[in-house]
């Protein structure tokens, strides 16, 4: 009995870890900025074009894949039960400065409509936390993306 719930849970870590393996970057990048976006429930267009424009900034992607990209993100959005399987590979890949800029994108797509909603607040405090971002570097990347939006006016 023992060696079935040992080989139940091995199957299911070795599992696990094959799904996190197959995850890209880009989609977990673009997952997030979906989160995101979706968070309020409204689907701005906005939004929807900073998306966009983030994923071939950052990607080498042309705007069919980006297209792509963002249909699978939504996609596995839906079916996402946490954010751990996309962070995780953002802290396998990126270095601190690469993990505060993603947050600081996260933060623009919140201000694209003009507006961040509470629970847009609290989507990116959570991813925040999943990459390990310290209190300081969350509110600098909040207070860099709110600059950049001012800009932008």
């Amino acid at each position: 009995m023992l060696n079935k719930i040992q080989k139940f849970f091995k199957d299911v870590l070795e599992e696990s870890s094959v799904e996190h393996d197959t995850i890209s970057l880009d989609i977990a990048c673009a997952v997030l900025l979906v989160e995101v976006m979706k968070a309020d429930g409204l689907l701005a267009e906005e939004e929807q074009v900073h998306i966009a424009t983030v994923l071939t900034k950052h990607f080498p992607l042309s705007p069919i894949e980006v297209d792509d990209l963002i249909e699978q993100a939504i996609a596995l959005s839906d079916n996402a039960n946490d954010f751990y399987q996309f962070t995780s590979v953002l802290n396998k890949h990126y270095k601190i400065e690469e993990k505060i800029q993603i947050v600081e994108l996260l933060w623009q797509l919140a201000l694209a409509d003009g507006n961040i909603a509470a629970i847009e607040q609290h989507v990116i405090r959570k991813i925040a936390d999943l990459l390990h971002l310290r209190q300081g570097e969350f509110i600098n990347a909040k207070v860099n993306a709110q600059k950049a939006f001012e800009q932008k006016r």
